[in-house]
């Protein structure tokens, strides 16, 4: 019975940690490079992050995804695309969504650049500071 309790645990913790690097993008609540540097902060941290949008916001994804793989920081691992149905806001009457999910992973050199880009970052705060 202990075994099977913590398997349960085991998938739960699993869950949880799959949903602490996903990010929902909007195309209208945040600006681009909000969710580009959040993604790069949850692929520090889980190594691999899963960028999710609904319709509209597919474009803003693919466009997070590509600045990341383009700049050397990613390489994709998985997507998905599917088709949702939603209650429309206005009417209540239902309808169908296109959604997709790009599963991004660090690359080799992941680290090695992040290090990189704030070493830059110092060099000119240091220089406006004197």
């Amino acid at each position: 019975m202990e075994a099977i309790t913590q398997g349960v645990n085991n998938i739960n913790m699993a869950t949880d940690s799959h949903k602490k690097n996903r990010i929902q993008v909007s195309n209208s609540k945040k600006p681009l490079f909000f969710y580009v540097n959040l993604a790069k902060r949850y692929m520090q941290q889980h190594n691999e992050v899963e960028l999710s949008a609904l319709g509209m916001a597919i474009a803003t994804v693919v466009t997070i995804a590509e600045i990341l793989k383009n700049n050397g920081l990613a390489v994709e691992k998985k997507i998905t695309t599917a088709t949702v149905d939603m209650k429309e806001e206005s009417r209540g009457r239902p309808v169908q969504k296109a959604k997709i999910e790009i599963l991004l992973g660090k690359t080799e050199n992941f680290d090695e650049l992040m290090a990189a880009a704030a070493e830059e970052r110092e060099a000119v705060d240091g220089e406006y500071q004197s």
